[in-house]
């Protein structure tokens, strides 16, 4: 490491000679990155965290190709008058339609979803049964048959008819609930008729954030102006649904990120204020009374200077890390978002450590050129190792093929690469710049005031060591406590707004069949294969995550001998429905069906009302082969999205061809299957690789296994922590682990290299200095994830406990067990240098 140093040595010289060339270039330079920068946006789609060849995603990808991923936007109408409701819903459709976006050239909305006609579906409904239920009908109208002539004889009684009726009556009650959800009310309302749902086709994409925001804002406008209220006095229109929520989701996490920022280096910000004043101001009063000439004011005047002096080079190094990141991704994702903040915290360490060990040298008396090199030759070697090691543990993680750790990983060692590079090579030519200016205020320290060892032995060594030892056996006695939390619902932020408008909208069209997995078939005799076979399997498994399952070609033969066979099939239901002994018969089942069979040709396409097509049809207007695949309970626990990705997820036909089901929920569990997978071997290999660094470095096990201790105790103290608060991994937060193995190890090799560097009996003077900057570049660090713990995403609030909670047991064992252990070994003469 020294020999690279070396070599770059020339570099800091150059920075001390040309200081305002190096720093207009760098300026320059960071302000053409900014404007790419700017350009990045931030995208929630979960499916971006997987790799492009995962067979879901490229299935999810194939289905909004084919089918579309149009998300409605619903508008709900409530008041006491289903008259008024009418009339205002048939208004509002018409004014919505003609709505038009003047800064794209085009309506705001392609069609609109209300009135539904029925009575063609009520008249052929059995054309649209499936053979499966034909057969159940038949069975059923045959068991009301022989039940009737049974009962119709006078000696006739059955013990067992409650049972019996139980029994006749689960073909028929399978068959009604089947013609509800293909023939609903001819409109869209409520039971008590006080309350009816609209839905807008928008003619934009609902990742087009302006776009929305212009929606809502003119719809908000064409709904005032329309005055609901004038319909009926208690009238209530109220609009939004799922595509506003995507839209409150994109604003929440700009807020999140901005609040974040905000609080995170504002925080920062002060504190490094506040420690470089008090630091430079005290160094001051200890200096020659002969030379000094400035007042408290003028050094609180100056107080705001350490901001210029570090925060300088950080903001270019992030402007330039996130140029970089719009040319290499083009895009951040949920977990990466909140990168900016969290780069300032780790970024300004290696300011911290520059321009403390700077003021320190300068009170010594050296000049300005002579204390930049002896802080770039003594000091230069812990800062590039304490950020290669994070560095390189973060780029550990672009070999994960889960995107929430390979674009994370990537742009965050990116930008500490570049913020090590600003500090040593940028910084020096603000120092040099402020000092001919006069106003950095450094003079030397009096003779009679020079620093010296006051304590030579670190107190309670052997107490803090009995102590750490414990609670470390303790804690490993209960790792097996340690949980994950799977429930996504969990993670995921509420929205009041759209939690109201399903409250206000409940009670229309609601049906339990949510989260369906899609599966394109190439052609129609796969798409039966692909029924048969996960009909197959519900009913081997089971523990089966199947509800239901359906293709429009089931009710809407594709072949003619297909319609003929259905028909036949109807014919035979007519001829049992004249039996005499239930052609009288009353029935609310039988009247459905007299109704429902009365086909006799096979029905056209054009004849199907479009709100039932609608689900079935693809982009060109054709009807779609794909199966739909309903699963029996909600998907929002990532173990139940994982159960049901594995009974469909992938499925084979007896002709060799593999098909794969497409749906977010199907995406999630493949995430967090693949996340919980590769977490144990990212946290595995960037340790490795951290020890690799050290080893390297320090030139020796024993000093490398030093620096590595407060590492791997503070992990193991995280730990105790969160068992100890019942704290959880998530699929957000352990991102963050490998970060905290880099990010804990500087502490360690900050102090073992210092320590080497004053020797024996030095442990308590490096504290005193080293250990007051490493306290400082970890709590900014902390700082910076503590942005996070303000957010309204409990997902990133996540990330933010954790690593605040393990940055800061790494710190308090790098400040306490480390010294003690150091102390330990030096009383027995194990230390060598």
């Amino acid at each position: 490491m020294q020999k690279i140093l070396h070599a770059l040595r020339p570099l800091v010289i150059l920075n001390t000679r040309h200081p305002w060339i190096v720093l207009l270039v760098a300026l320059l330079l960071a302000i053409i990155s900014a404007s790419f920068a700017l350009r990045l946006q931030i995208d929630t789609d979960l499916a971006t965290l997987l790799p492009d060849s995962n067979k879901n995603v490229q299935a999810l990808k194939e289905l909004q190709r084919t089918v579309g991923g149009e998300t409605v936007m619903e508008v709900a109408i409530r008041s006491s008058s289903f008259e008024a409701n009418m009339e205002f819903a048939e208004d509002l459709i018409a004014e919505s339609l003609e709505l038009y976006d003047t800064e794209r050239n085009r309506p705001f909305f392609n069609r609109a979803e209300f009135r539904r006609e029925t009575d063609v579906l009520k008249d052929n409904a059995l054309f649209l049964a499936t053979d499966r239920e034909l057969h159940q009908i038949i069975e059923f109208l045959q068991d009301e048959i022989d039940q009737a002539r049974e009962q119709a004889n006078p000696f006739y009684f059955d013990l067992m008819e409650e049972e019996d009726e139980e029994e006749g009556g689960s073909d028929i009650e399978q068959f009604r609930e089947v013609y509800h959800e293909i023939i609903p009310s001819e409109y869209p309302v409520s039971e008590d008729s006080t309350l009816m749902v609209i839905d807008m086709y928008p003619s934009g994409s609902q990742s087009d954030i302006a776009y929305l925001e212009d929606l809502f804002a003119a719809y908000d406008d064409l709904i005032v102006s329309m005055n609901p209220s004038s319909y009926h006095s208690d009238m209530e229109v109220r609009f939004g649904g799922r595509l506003k929520r995507h839209l409150n989701e994109f604003e929440s996490i700009m807020s999140d990120v901005f609040n974040s920022f905000a609080t995170g280096i504002g925080s920062v910000i002060l504190l490094v204020m506040i420690y470089f004043f008090l630091k430079k101001y005290f160094n001051y009063r200890l200096g020659d009374k002969s030379r000094r000439r400035y007042s408290f004011w003028s050094h609180l005047i100056r107080a705001p200077l350490p901001i210029i002096i570090i925060g300088l080079p950080l903001l270019i190094s992030l402007s330039w890390t996130f140029g970089i990141t719009w040319a290499v991704l083009g895009t951040l994702n949920t977990m990466t978002s909140v990168l900016f903040v969290i780069l300032f915290g780790l970024g300004i360490d290696y300011g911290i450590h520059f321009y403390a060990r700077y003021i320190e040298f300068r009170s010594d008396g050296g000049g300005v050129q002579e204390s930049i090199l002896n802080v770039y030759d003594r000091t230069g070697s812990a800062i590039v190792v304490s950020a290669l090691t994070t560095a390189s543990a973060l780029l550990i993680l672009i070999f994960a093929d889960f995107r929430g750790f390979s674009e994370f990983g990537f742009i965050s060692s990116v930008g500490i690469v570049l913020a090590l590079f600003a500090m040593l090579y940028i910084l020096p030519s603000i120092l040099v710049i402020l000092e001919r200016l006069n106003w950095i205020l450094l003079i030397r320290r009096a003779e009679d005031q020079e620093r010296r060892v006051r304590i030579r032995r670190f107190p309670f060594a052997g107490a803090v060591m009995g102590v750490t030892v414990a609670l470390s056996v303790l804690i490993l006695f209960n790792v097996n406590d340690l949980r994950f939390e799977y429930d996504f619902g969990v993670l995921e932020p509420e929205f009041p707004e759209y939690r109201e408008f399903r409250e206000f909208a409940r009670g229309v069209d609601e049906n339990g069949r949510r989260n369906p997995a899609y599966v394109l078939a190439d052609s129609n005799e796969d798409v039966f294969a692909i029924l048969e076979e996960v009909r197959e399997r519900q009913e081997s498994n089971p523990n089966t995550m199947i509800d239901n399952v359906e293709a429009l070609q089931e009710r809407f033969p594709p072949y003619e001998e297909m319609a003929q066979a259905k028909l036949d099939s109807i014919s035979k239901i007519r001829s049992l429905l004249q039996n005499p002994f239930i052609v009288d018969q009353e029935s609310e089942d039988l009247d459905i069906l007299r109704r429902a069979s009365q086909t006799r040709e096979p029905l056209a396409l054009e004849q199907i009302p479009d709100f039932l097509l609608n689900r079935f049809m693809t982009r060109d207007g054709e009807i779609g082969r794909f199966v739909i695949i309903y699963p029996n309970t909600g998907l929002s626990d990532g173990r139940r999205s994982i159960a049901f990705k594995e009974e469909i997820g992938e499925i084979e036909l007896e002709n060799g061809t593999t098909y794969y089901a497409g749906s977010t929920s199907i995406v999630a569990a493949e995430m967090l299957d693949l996340m919980i997978a590769e977490s144990p071997y990212m946290v595995a290999a960037t340790s490795i690789l951290v020890f690799i660094l050290l080893l390297f470095s320090f030139r020796s096990l024993r000093w490398a296994l030093l620096a590595m201790l407060p590492l791997l105790i503070g992990f193991g103290f995280l730990f105790g922590i969160m068992i100890l608060f019942g704290l959880k991994f998530n699929f957000y937060n352990l991102v963050v682990l490998p970060a905290i193995l880099g990010i804990g190890c500087d502490n360690g090799v900050h102090i073992v290299s210092r320590y080497r560097d004053e020797g024996r009996s030095s442990i308590w003077n490096v504290l005193s200095s080293t250990g007051q900057h490493i306290s400082m570049a970890s709590i900014t660090t902390m700082q910076g994830f503590a942005g996070l713990l303000f957010t309204n995403h409990p997902g990133l609030k996540s990330i933010g406990i954790i690593a605040v909670v393990g940055i800061g047991m790494t710190l308090i064992t790098a400040l306490t067990v480390l010294p003690s252990i150091v102390q330990t070994l030096e009383d027995r003469n194990w230390i060598r240098f």
